[in-house]
């Protein structure tokens, strides 16, 4: 696996996202600890998570204790394995999502998801996402205090824009390491954010690269460029479109979804998918 950069930590190019493990449609608990031991077969490491990757109400951080068991019970050495999760962003239980971004909320949240991880510091977390309730910079000032108090060792932003990612620069000290952002061929609007990032050094994470649980299998289908190139090279148009996207940015790491151990295995064969000049123009232009 080639690796990119998050902070000073060397991760896999391509990283795995375990949403799809925990809400609405998800296997069974064998199935996803099987997909996530095959992606570290594989070299993945960087695991994306969150505590609102859940169902119930009383199931908060169910992707968090999914991904701590599998890592306990993975036979090879997983020292070298950042798990990123995110507080901020909440799910009563009734199918909506809700919104906290302030910073005593933040804090308990960070201690909670400290211990289904159980890990003594966070490898990286982020904040989930903007709270029009609460102003940014407390927000982030929390991220700060985190950083600060060593219960988290890098700290990231989602679902930001240019001068929020700024913004979150300033406020820590330099020591923003990523944005986690939706990016896909369908959704391109944070195409400004991904170059505000790589000026500055800073990792794009795009979230639902394939286009979202629902929507991945039909990547093809519903952009035939992708297909296209995919037929020529005889992979698959998900492995393409992972390919179009780590050409983007030398900082760009995506983190696609994934219940399946083949889902996976599929994705991270795209770090080796060489495109054309020619064949990303091809792409750009498919949006």
């Amino acid at each position: 696996m080639r690796t990119r950069r998050i902070g000073d930590l060397g991760v896999g190019a391509i990283g795995l996202g375990g949403m799809p493990m925990s809400i609405e449609g998800r296997p069974d608990e064998q199935r996803s600890i099987a997909t996530i031991h095959a992606a570290l077969d594989a070299g993945v490491t960087l695991i994306d998570t969150a505590d609102a990757y859940h169902l119930h109400a009383d199931e908060v951080g169910h992707n968090e204790s999914l991904i701590a068991r599998a890592l306990a019970g993975y036979g090879g050495d997983t020292s070298d394995v950042l798990v990123a999760t995110k507080g901020g962003h909440l799910r009563p239980g009734d199918g909506s999502w809700t919104k906290d971004g302030s910073p005593e909320h933040l804090k308990q949240a960070c201690d909670a998801s400290l211990k289904r991880l159980g890990v003594e510091a966070i490898g990286l977390y982020q904040f989930h996402r903007p709270d029009p309730r609460v102003p940014y910079e407390e927000s982030i000032g929390a991220l700060r205090d985190l950083l600060d108090a060593g219960k988290i060792r890098y700290a990231g932003i989602s679902n930001a824009n240019p001068d929020q990612i700024r913004q979150a620069g300033d406020i820590l000290g330099g020591r923003l390491v990523s944005v986690q952002n939706q990016f896909s061929p369908a959704f391109r609007s944070s195409e400004a954010e991904l170059e505000l990032c790589a000026r500055m050094g800073i990792a794009f994470l795009p979230w639902s690269p394939l286009g979202g649980i629902s929507k991945a299998g039909d990547l093809g289908s519903r952009f035939a460029p992708f297909a296209e190139v995919a037929k020529a090279h005889e992979v698959s148009p998900q492995q393409v479109c992972l390919a179009w996207m780590l050409a983007k940015a030398p900082v760009v790491i995506p983190i696609p979804g994934s219940s399946r151990p083949e889902t996976i295995l599929d994705s991270v064969k795209a770090v080796d998918l060489e495109l054309t000049p020619e064949e990303l123009g091809r792409l750009d232009a498919a949006g």
